[in-house]
């Protein structure tokens, strides 16, 4: 992993891809031990972590919403909305909730304030905001995995990355030790309904 001591660092996680991921390769994140890995010296200077979820508004309890509350008191901003529900031509209950919009907004958004990008996110969607940051003269990084079957890193958005990232070269620094719940710390999220991206 390349990183400079003088960069400006913005990490960008797209929740339910990151969460996916992880799942996938069998471990779950320890946004703490995340947070803390980012914001050593020699990674640069973390100015933000931002955290993207959707949420089932219409529920009393949402099984998501003590991690939410733990990142949000915990030194991540977080970025969220209403899932929205809905049944296509089929008669089948759909769920769209993707953050895609809000994540290229805030990125362009900080841009300018910053020198190095982290996208926690396989989706090839965000290929074409990478380029466009990296012609603003942004390093982008993209944390991924293509070590899962399928991959979950799209081959278009690490090819345009500055520097691809496994999770699974990660899981050392950032994983949850399985034997030990530190306490406040909630449970990992549940896994995240499937979501229509044709909408």
């Amino acid at each position: 992993m390349r990183f400079h001591a003088n960069e400006r660092l913005v990490i960008f996680i797209d929740g339910p891809n990151l969460y996916s991921a992880a799942r996938t390769l069998g471990f779950d994140i320890d946004y703490r031990r995340l947070l803390a890995e980012f914001s050593k010296p020699e990674r640069g200077r973390l100015v933000r972590a931002f955290y993207y979820t959707a949420l089932n508004e219409e529920q009393d309890y949402s099984p998501i919403r003590p991690l939410i509350d733990w990142l949000d008191y915990n030194g991540y901003t977080m970025v969220t909305k209403p899932i929205k529900e809905f049944t296509d031509a089929q008669g089948r209950r759909k769920i769209k909730g993707n953050m895609e919009i809000q994540i290229a907004v805030d990125v362009m958004e900080i841009a300018p304030h910053v020198d190095h990008i982290m996208l926690f996110s396989g989706d090839g969607d965000f290929r074409r905001l990478v380029e466009s940051v990296q012609r603003q003269g942004k390093r982008v990084s993209v944390v991924s995995s293509v070590r899962t079957q399928p991959p979950m890193a799209a081959d278009e958005l690490r090819r345009q990355a500055d520097q691809f990232i496994d999770l699974v070269d990660l899981s050392s620094l950032i994983m949850r030790d399985p034997s030990a719940r530190p306490q406040g710390l909630p449970r990992q999220e549940p896994m995240y309904p499937e979501e229509d991206d044709d909408l």
